[in-house]
Parts: structure tokens; C-alpha cells; sequence
């Protein structure tokens, strides 16, 4: 069961900070080594999973859209679609209204001699019903502007590495993290052995490395704009950094007491969140920083901490544990100060206050439906959220460390199943099986830009994989139960297990990091 207790979020709804840290578990790992042995420090060049667990209106897919073939002066009979101009546009021609004569029927329902048909119940109706929900994406057919995915489903589909393009250097250690700047022309890489590679992946040159961006282990990598990038580390430190002043630091964020794993921002607030396993997220003021650091301000605690990550409107904090549980803070309020034990638990669709408003910063507990995995618990390695919200996506492993499994959670915001039950925001919809290759390593996914493709680490390389082949959007394709992933390309290339993955932000590009060290790209050959 979940870990209730002093500093862990209970069924009480409190949640302290002072809970003890549990003893480590053989076998668990985390961004990319073995797992630390607390109270004892962390090994250089190790990066360890947290202290374990006691026991460890969905559309149909685009088509190309007809011009407006529904010109009015090519229209035949009333109701009667051109299909000449249709089939031009290769495309099937949409059922056409049946073909009536002109009855008093139809007569009273056109509007003037020359009407078309158009009133309550003529064929023009449903003629031009159809035309409407069609530009709506409410018909057979949708708006044209989302058939764009086919162009880069093609480009994906013939992507290949590049083998001109490996980078790499002898002294980095492994690659625990990947990440593009905000217009693609940067690409960073957090390495075991305390170095920060930077990378032009357009021309695949290097242009920087820092060598000693911090003491220990460098976990994350994340970009604030174009030109701020912020890194954390194993030394328990978080450093900013800017692109046109690489030779020192912009200041160094002292707060967490442990291994420092995670980095969120708030572009609205300018607020910068860290997550690490002393269990904390910390809130950093970005718009007070000083070469001494930013003001900051313990957040959130929980035990076993793994990863936390926004929305992408920061409407909601998902934090994932290492002992199976998925905490979702709502209507997420980053400026709002809370004391120790202030967050109310989540036990309906919307608990109001007295007042009629939904308490801000409401904790819900989730336990992940996961296949295979209903006996036992498990451990959620990795966490990533869908580009425009819709879904979580989780990389879990078993606690025997025999099987791994990536899923995709739809967010749910209807009423509970029961109104006494707390509400379950998610719904497993689809899912599919790791090679388990590694164990002990997390291994780091991601959504593509449009969140139609997901990159997975399998093994000695990288699987892509669509809701459907077609890699339609998830929303067009929600299944009634959750139904297999599909893989629509596997990529090898590297010689150990990959790590981690990340798509271009602005190119048809793909980077993958290695335990022994090598970063891969890989973009479409013609």
C-alpha cells in the first residue's frame, strides 16, 4: 500500500516534510545507474533510482480535403455532389443525398424560384450538413489543415541514423538526458561524468563542452527560452546557464538535499520547479535570480519521489513514485504559499469549499493500471505528458525487475464511478511490452512535437510508436479498451542500451543516448 505516513501525502490529506527516507532496494536505478545506499553519499559517476517501496469528441483519422467542390454553380441536382472534382482530388466521393423529384415538399422548402433545396428536410440540407460538419471534423471527413501529419508520417517512416553523425567523446560516460533548445538549433547532453555536451544537429558539429558543470552526475537538462537552459545534478545543486556566456554560470540553485532529478518551468510565472529524491519540489523565482541564486520555497513532499512533470498549460503537477503510486496535483496554483498538511485530497469529480469553488492545489492518489502487473506492484521509472495535455505517458518497470512496459493514460474529467470513490483522472488506452534490456536503468521516452509518435529506448536502439499505423492523433483513435501500441519503425544503432530519446522540436530529427556514452541522430534519407 501506499506509504502513509509523516512527510508522504495520506489519507488523512496531509502531507509533511519531515518523513524518513527508506533504505534503498537492490536492483532499483534511476536516470541511469545503480540505486543509492542512503544514508551513505553517492558514488561519483552513479545515477540510482530513489529509495524503494517497502516491498518496491474523438474524430476519425484526416483524409485530403475536397476544395470546396462544393462550389454552388458545379453543383448538379439539388443535394448532389461533382464526384469528377472529387476523384481529381483523389479522394472518395461522400455519399450524395438520394436523387428526389420536385414534390410540394421540396418546393415548400426552397427558399425563393431559384432555391436549392435548403430548407427544413430537403436534400440541399443534408447536402450542406454534410459540407458543415465536415469543416467542423465532425463528419467522415475533417478540417484539411490536419491531413499535415501525413507528410511527416511519410518522413518519419524513412528515417534511418545518420551515420556521419554520431557524437561522441571518451569522456563523458553514459548520456542520462537529451534536449533541443525551443527552435532545434542546440541540442545538450547530460552526462554521467559531471559534463554538459552542446551540439549544432543541423550540421552535427560540436560546439561546447563543460567539462565541470557540476560535481556529480548531470540528470536533466532543461531550456527556460532560446538562450537560458537550466541542469541538475547528483550534487544536489541545479545550475542556469546562458548560450551567449558558456565560460561560467549564470548562478547555482542550492535548496535540495539530495540527488537533484527533475526540472519544469513555468513560462506564465517564470517559475522554475525541481523535483529530487530527498522527496521535495522546490519553486524557484526566476524573476528575483541573482549571481547568489533565486528565492525559493519548499512546494511539495512525498516519499519516494521518482519524477514529477506540468501540463502543458500548468493546470496540473503529476508526480510519479518508485513504489507505483501517480500523485495529480489540480488546478495547480505554483504561487500559492501551503503550509505542511495543506492539501486537500480529491475524492469526487470537484470537491468544493464552502464558497462553491474547487479547492486549488487538490492532491489525487492513482495507482496505474499496468498489464501484466495487477498481482504485484511496480515502479514508475519514467514520465512524459502528451504536448497538448490530452494523456500521460509512463514507462513502468516490475519490482522482480522482469518486465517493463510503456503506457498511455487518457486524462478523464468526468464525474467518479462512484461518488464515494476518489476520482480516477485516468484510463489505461494503450500500452505495449520493453525489451527489458538494462534492468536497474531507467530508460527516458518522449512524445513527438504533434504527440501522434512516441520514441521509446528498446534495447541497443529506439522504436517509434503511433496509436494506430496510420499514426493518427490519440483522440481519433481512443480505443474502447486499451489496445497494443503500434510500432511503426525500430532504429539501431548504438552498441549498449539506450537511455534516452528526444524528438526535434522544429526538424525531422530524432537523438538517443547510450550507457557507454554515444548520441545518435537520426533524420529521413531520400
Amino acid at each position: 500500500m501506499f506509504p502513509f505516513g509523516p512527510g508522504s501525502p495520506g489519507e488523512d490529506g496531509t502531507a509533511g516534510a519531515g518523513a524518513e527516507e527508506p533504505a534503498p532496494r537492490a536492483g532499483q536505478a534511476a536516470a541511469g545507474g545503480p540505486l543509492p545506499s542512503p544514508p551513505a553519499p553517492p558514488q561519483p559517476g552513479a545515477d540510482a533510482a530513489p529509495p524503494p517501496s517497502p516491498s518496491r469528441s474523438p474524430r476519425r483519422p484526416g483524409a485530403p480535403s475536397l476544395p470546396l467542390a462544393a462550389r454552388v454553380g458545379e453543383l448538379g441536382p439539388p443535394g448532389a455532389l461533382d464526384s469528377s472534382a472529387a476523384s481529381a482530388q483523389g479522394e472518395p466521393s461522400p455519399p450524395s443525398p438520394p436523387r428526389r423529384r420536385p414534390g410540394p415538399d421540396c418546393r415548400a422548402g426552397s427558399r425563393g424560384r431559384h432555391g436549392l433545396g435548403v430548407g427544413l428536410g430537403g436534400p440541399g440540407a443534408r447536402l450542406f450538413g454534410w459540407l458543415r460538419e465536415r469543416s467542423l471534423g465532425r463528419g467522415l471527413f475533417v478540417d484539411p489543415a490536419r491531413d499535415n501529419f501525413r507528410t511527416m508520417t511519410n518522413l518519419y517512416g524513412s528515417i534511418h541514423p545518420a551515420d556521419s553523425v554520431y557524437l561522441s567523446t571518451r569522456t563523458h560516460g553514459a548520456v542520462f538526458n537529451l534536449e533541443y533548445s525551443p527552435d532545434g538549433s542546440v541540442l545538450t547532453v547530460a552526462c554521467e561524468q559531471t559534463e554538459v555536451l552542446l551540439f549544432d544537429p543541423i550540421s552535427s558539429k560540436h560546439i561546447k563542452t563543460l567539462s565541470e558543470a557540476h560535481e556529480d552526475c548531470v540528470n536533466n537538462i532543461r531550456f527556460l527560452d532560446n538562450r537560458l537552459f537550466a541542469t541538475c545534478s547528483d550534487d544536489t545543486t541545479i545550475a542556469l546557464w546562458d548560450l551567449r556566456k558558456l565560460n561560467t554560470k549564470v548562478c547555482t540553485l542550492h535548496g535540495h538535499t539530495s540527488w537533484v532529478k527533475n526540472i519544469e518551468y513555468d513560462t506564465n510565472t517564470r517559475l522554475l520547479v525541481t523535483s529530487g529524491f530527498d522527496g521535495n519540489v522546490i519553486i524557484w523565482d526566476t524573476n528575483r535570480c541573482t549571481e547568489d541564486g533565486c528565492p525559493h520555497k519548499k512546494f511539495f513532499h512525498t516519499r519516494f519521489l521518482m519524477r514529477m512533470r506540468l501540463t502543458p498549460d500548468c493546470s496540473k503537477m503529476l508526480i510519479s513514485t518508485s513504489s507505483g503510486y501517480l500523485l495529480i496535483l489540480h488546478d495547480l496554483d505554483l504561487t500559492k504559499s501551503l503550509e505542511v498538511g495543506s492539501y486537500p485530497i480529491l475524492r469526487a469529480r470537484r470537491t468544493t469549499s464552502n464558497s462553491g469553488v474547487s479547492p486549488r492545489n487538490s492532491l489525487e492518489v492513482l495507482t496505474p493500471e499496468v498489464p501484466g502487473e495487477r498481482d504485484r506492484g511496480n515502479c514508475i521509472t519514467s514520465l512524459q505528458l502528451h504536448p497538448k495535455g490530452w494523456a500521460t505517458l509512463l514507462r513502468c518497470s516490475s519490482n522482480t525487475d522482469d518486465q517493463e512496459w510503456t503506457c498511455v493514460y487518457e486524462f478523464q474529467e468526468g464525474a467518479p464511478v462512484r461518488p464515494v470513490s476518489p476520482r480516477c483522472s485516468l484510463r489505461l488506452t494503450h500500452y505495449i511490452e520493453e525489451a527489458n534490456v538494462g534492468r536497474g536503468y531507467i530508460k527516458e521516452l518522449c512524445f513527438s512535437p504533434d504527440g501522434r509518435m512516441i520514441s521509446s529506448p528498446h534495447g541497443y536502439g529506439i522504436r517509434l510508436l503511433g496509436f494506430d499505423k496510420q499514426c493518427s492523433e490519440l483522440i481519433d483513435c481512443l480505443p474502447k479498451e486499451a489496445s497494443p501500441l503500434r510500432v511503426i519503425r525500430s532504429l539501431y544503432s548504438h552498441n549498449d542500451v539506450v537511455l534516452t530519446t528526444k524528438f526535434s522540436p522544429t526538424h525531422c530529427q530524432i537523438a538517443s543516448g547510450c550507457l557507454s556514452g554515444r548520441v545518435s541522430l537520426y533524420q529521413p534519407k531520400f
